[in-house]
């Protein structure tokens, strides 16, 4: 059955509230009660937190709102002034293409020292090569190898959680139909190593995980599809109207609506001397 908190709101109550929430940055909390995700059994967050310490260098690439990296560097702080031997790092920054992220980054990590650079997606990264020694990034739309370890010095770092492939595709072939191989494992673990190995990256460590995914309300899709704008994209209310009654109803009737992410966890090392 439905989510005892939704089940006497309207259809129209539901999609309006849904359509009304901002977007940007990479916040869930707002789901909260609405929908929930399985997390992955590495904890990405808590980890790299604890490789900032010792680090020279980092670039968080596509860092989105900057809500992983500040998690990360308020952890890593506190645990650095409990211990006066581990060393912060001295250069900090961020890329993130989208201008209502760029905002909410800057702002949130401009009181830890990062400075956080527009640069689209899939453009030359703008730093000098071999300027860092750990590069991260929490679910990169599209990695760029090359550029990635252009900017590793040797025996840097890539530290990344990516989303695996046809993640969430049960909701997006609810809307959208079934869809072709080739799309569900655009993001296969195993094309992304073969990518990185191509631009010179040894792998240290690749883990895969499925994760289960609820529902709870059709406000909670709404909103799901108006953020991540590249599961069905041009998603609008008034061009999904009749799906989204559908779902709606199997959620009130059925209960939650059950789909499956996928994440890996991808470390790898740029040859040479160093850590």
């Amino acid at each position: 059955m439905a989510h005892p908190d939704q089940e006497s709101r309207t259809f129209g109550e539901l999609v309006a509230e849904g359509a009304a929430v901002p977007t940007d940055g990479w916040d869930f909390s707002w789901f909260e009660g609405r929908a929930s995700e399985e997390r992955p059994s590495w904890g990405y967050a808590v980890s790299l937190a604890g490789r900032l310490a010792g680090a020279r260098a980092v670039l968080d690439v596509q860092t989105g709102g900057g809500e992983v990296l500040a998690f990360a560097l308020d952890r890593a702080d506190r645990a650095d002034r409990a211990d006066r031997h581990r060393a912060a790092p001295t250069v900090l920054a961020a890329t993130e293409g989208w201008p209502p992220n760029l905002a909410k980054a800057s702002a949130l990590l401009r009181p830890h020292g990062v400075l956080v650079v527009a640069s689209p997606e899939d453009a030359p990264l703008p730093f000098a090569d071999g300027a860092f020694d750990l590069v991260a990034s929490r679910h990169p739309v599209r990695p760029h190898w090359a550029e990635i370890a252009r900017v590793l010095e040797p025996g840097g770092t890539y530290f990344a959680q990516h989303v695996g492939p046809a993640s969430v595709f049960e909701l997006v072939e609810f809307f959208l139909g079934t869809q072709p191989d080739a799309t569900k494992n655009a993001r296969h673990p195993d094309r992304e190593r073969a990518d990185a190995e191509a631009a010179g990256l040894e792998i240290v460590r690749l883990r895969a995980e499925r994760l289960r995914v609820e529902f709870h309300d059709i406000a909670a899709v709404v909103h799901f599809l108006r953020k991540v704008i590249w599961m069905v994209p041009g998603f609008t209310v008034e061009a999904y109207e009749e799906r989204l009654r559908a779902l709606h109803q199997g959620i009130q009737e059925r209960g939650p609506f059950v789909a499956h992410s996928t994440r890996h966890l991808f470390e790898a090392r740029k040859p040479g001397p160093g850590k």
